[in-house]
């Protein structure tokens, strides 16, 4: 028992904070925006500690069910907190742009961050990393197809027929998914595995024993800290505002504040898979939240404009659909020979940085 109260500290630490942030939640955004910032910086660590552990117990039932039925639980549920953070912020926050900003985000954050780190760092430190090539692939044309429909094409869509295209997006986004869902775990489920050469070492028996009793365990907790995120971000999103309110802050910066925190145990993951020379791992991750975060969210954030009826602006600027646009085409051509390096790495790595340039600049 002690030693599972001490592997779930941060989540106990979370729940103490979030339940002193709910006591003194009219102090905490009343009270001038330095507190108010402070407050926010002291949620966001917590809902940060919270999701680590999120993914550390989505990572116990990937371990038990194994590639790729593994990385879709770890994606899943990234992508499952970084909705709701983003439905919370979306009813304080009336940016008509706050949805697109934080997928777009995401998108740019999983690809050129975590691919890039992961590449640059697994590359110097073992050369080139080998990965099933089908997987990138599949991924790749998914991605397009859904950024496109999604975040692009919306730009030439009358405002009178943005209902109709808002259904259509939510019926073809979910179609899409569902058939990449019966691809993943069905007839082409080895697209997205790859059998390394060394052998994987057998559990002692002790650990098997209790394997059972930790899945049930993560399971429960796992849904105990996507709930625990939710209350969090409800009053980090207040202070948060309550903060940067009159400041000159570009508006992508609660965007990405959320792409961080959804992403912060992918990259640590990945960034683990990648020194253990499992590149596979880091591809399904990374593409994996991408592609999970546009053809989840995207239907989400539809729904939510359909049922309140104010339009929520889903088109890119003419900066992100360059930025998008140049990073799909630099992975297609990395990701497409079943190898990865540092070079590689590095070139996601330096789109990645512009994009914080361009966020820091305010485009």
């Amino acid at each position: 028992m002690i030693a599972i109260l001490k592997d779930e500290s941060p989540m106990l630490v979370a729940l103490m904070i979030g339940v002193l942030a709910y006591v003194f939640e009219p102090q905490l955004v009343d009270d001038g925006q330095v507190v108010a910032l402070v407050g926010a910086g002291v949620l966001i660590a917590a809902i940060i500690g919270t999701a680590m552990r999120v993914a550390n117990h989505a990572e116990v039932l990937a371990e038990k069910v194994g590639d790729p039925y593994g990385t879709m639980i770890l994606t899943l549920a990234a992508v499952l907190v970084e909705v709701i953070i983003l439905a919370i912020m979306m009813k304080h926050d009336h940016s008509p742009t706050l949805a697109r900003d934080t997928i777009y985000a995401a998108v740019i954050l999983d690809i050129n961050g975590i691919i890039g780190l992961a590449a640059l760092l697994g590359g110097l430190k073992h050369g080139e990393q080998v990965y099933n090539d089908n997987s990138s692939r599949s991924y790749g044309v998914m991605i397009l197809t859904a950024v496109s429909i999604s975040m692009l094409v919306p730009e030439f869509i009358p405002a009178t027929r943005w209902h109709l295209y808002s259904l259509f997006t939510i019926v073809v986004m979910v179609s899409m998914y569902a058939l990449f869902l019966h691809m993943q775990t069905g007839p082409q489920s080895y697209f997205f595995s790859y059998n390394y050469p060394e052998k994987r070492k057998k559990k002692p028996e002790t650990e098997e024993a209790h394997s059972g009793g930790n899945v049930k365990r993560s399971g429960a907790l796992l849904v105990v800290g996507v709930v625990l995120t939710g209350a969090l971000a409800e009053v980090m999103s207040q202070a948060l505002g309550a903060g940067l309110e009159g400041l000159p802050v570009p508006p992508m910066v609660s965007a990405l504040v959320v792409a961080i925190i959804s992403a912060s145990p992918e990259i640590l993951t990945a960034l683990r898979a990648a020194m253990a020379n499992r590149m596979q791992s880091v591809i399904n991750i990374a593409l994996g939240a991408s592609l999970s975060t546009v053809i989840l969210t995207v239907p989400v954030v539809e729904a939510i404009a359909l049922f309140t009826g104010h339009q929520i602006q889903m088109a890119m600027t003419p900066v992100q659909s360059v930025m998008m646009f140049v990073t799909l085409i630099v992975a297609a051509i990395n990701l497409n020979d079943g190898e990865t390096n540092a070079i590689e790495g590095m070139t996601h790595f330096v789109l990645f940085a512009t994009f914080i340039m361009l966020t820091v600049i305010g485009l």
